[in-house]
């Protein structure tokens, strides 16, 4: 990447990152909304099924590949302080770490799922769902951790367009094993949403093998030889990936465990609610995805800019960012002001869901600003290499404010399930309140030292 003088220049650089990224984000998205879709045709048990077992997945997941998100301010740094030769060796072991994690998930996940689904008051058929669903999926746990090394290394140097590739080649392959596998097609068993489950999990499988063969053949990837040796573990690059990946990932488990912390409180209430709740989250995730790319896009950007001793730029590209997802959020704001009821009938025709949905997106639509401000901001902090600090910002937002309110107004209130959301609501706010005035400080840090704020804050 080369640097930016104008305005201009600079919003099309950020284009340049961003729409890759977000079409790419779309495309993981609809694996995940494709299952919640084809499942909810299937039945609404399996529906609800596949709600549970995602919300027990998901931040698991978020989380723990988050750590992985690392080698991206770690590999943009690099690349903008045009230390080439460092970033293999930096690569190959992000694969060893991510490896480790996967290892680790599965192996907590067959000791603890079982009491976790037990302790929950759901139908028993419900549960039986959400179990094999979550299994199914483990096996897909190893391929998905390694294809997000390997695209964070695609996405550092810029080249956000080939991640997209890969995404929208799996996408119809991962559509096709759904209907296959859900409705029992073609000689293959009906397993309804655990056929989701397993789909997602061949579907992981396809798009690592993709992004390995593309960077270890395609340039400029090739040029860096990733796959040329294969180095011992080296403790002093997992303590660097490790020390900058472990607060990224608890943030944004934080972030997301909140929505399944709701889901999984919401199991209390029928199985109608808990659909109607999993369609205006799943809903909501979609809007998401434009800030959240934003987000990914400013930790490329920032860290490049900080690795070249740019600090204006990347001050300016921070605040750009965060401007246009304000913008997008007022538009999405109003869709779902005007619409919620189409959106609803997208995912379901039975009338007590629809209508319990359409009340759902109503609140969805009041964090949409609140989401538009701290996803954006996450995202320099991360380019930054600032990471310590957010780690306790989102945990004291979302779950020493946001959920216990949302818990408070459900079971003390004629609120009930809506009073989970407006916890939501109020922890998202106090997020990008107390990261927002987090990044202000760190820019006047720089304006003060001249120095990138990554080596005074390592």
């Amino acid at each position: 990447m080369e640097q930016t003088f104008t305005m201009k220049q600079k919003m099309k650089r950020l284009l340049y990152i961003l729409v890759p990224i977000l079409i790419t984000q779309l495309g993981l998205f609809a694996m995940n909304f494709f299952d919640i879709m084809m499942s909810s045709r299937y039945s609404s048990h399996d529906l609800a099924g596949v709600a549970i077992g995602a919300s027990l997945w998901l931040p698991v997941y978020t989380g723990l590949s988050g750590i992985l998100l690392a080698i991206t301010p770690i590999v943009a740094q690099l690349a903008g302080a045009r230390q080439k030769d460092e970033v293999p060796f930096t690569v190959m072991q992000g694969i060893y770490v991510s490896i480790a994690l996967a290892v680790m998930v599965v192996a907590m996940g067959s000791l603890i799922l079982d009491p976790i689904l037990n302790t929950m008051n759901l139908e028993e058929q419900v549960r039986e769902i959400a179990r094999n669903y979550v299994v199914a999926l483990s096996f897909g746990i190893v391929p998905v951790f390694i294809y997000t090394v390997l695209r964070c290394f695609i996405d550092a140097l810029g080249m956000t367009r080939t991640s997209m590739v890969i995404t929208l080649l799996s996408l119809p392959l991962n559509v096709f094993f759904n209907y296959a596998l859900i409705f029992g097609k073609w000689g293959l068993p009906a397993l309804g949403g655990v056929g989701a489950g397993y789909a997602s999990a061949i579907t992981y499988w396809l798009i690592m093998f993709i992004a390995a063969v593309v960077v270890h053949r395609e340039r400029p990837f090739s040029q860096y030889n990733i796959f040329q040796s294969f180095p011992g573990i080296s403790v002093a690059k997992w303590k660097e990936i490790l020390l900058i990946g472990i607060p990224i990932g608890f943030s944004l488990f934080f972030e997301t465990s909140i929505f399944s912390a709701v889901t999984l409180f919401m199991s209390e209430y029928s199985t109608n609610v808990i659909a109607a709740h999993q369609i205006a989250i799943n809903f909501a995730t979609l809007l998401y995805m434009l800030p959240l790319s934003i987000s990914m896009s400013l930790t490329i950007i920032v860290g490049f800019e900080v690795g070249a001793s740019r600090l204006k730029d990347a001050k300016v590209f921070s605040w750009l960012g965060v401007g246009t997802a304000v913008i997008f959020s007022l538009l999405c704001i109003t869709i779902l002001m005007l619409f919620r009821d189409q959106i609803a009938s997208i995912y379901t025709n039975d009338a007590e869901v629809l209508e319990l949905a359409a009340h759902f997106l109503l609140f969805a639509a009041l964090f949409q600003l609140s989401d538009a401000i701290q996803a954006p901001v996450q995202g320099a902090l991360r380019g930054y290499k600032d990471v310590n600090t957010t780690f306790f910002m989102t945990l004291i937002s979302y779950w020493i404010i946001g959920l216990p309110l949302g818990y408070y107004l459900a079971n003390t209130t004629d609120l009930g399930a809506y009073g989970y959301w407006i916890g939501l609501i109020s922890g998202l706010t106090a997020g990008a309140l107390t990261l927002s005035a987090r990044l202000l400080l760190i820019q006047r840090k720089e304006s003060h030292t001249k120095k990138p704020v990554n080596k005074l804050l390592a």
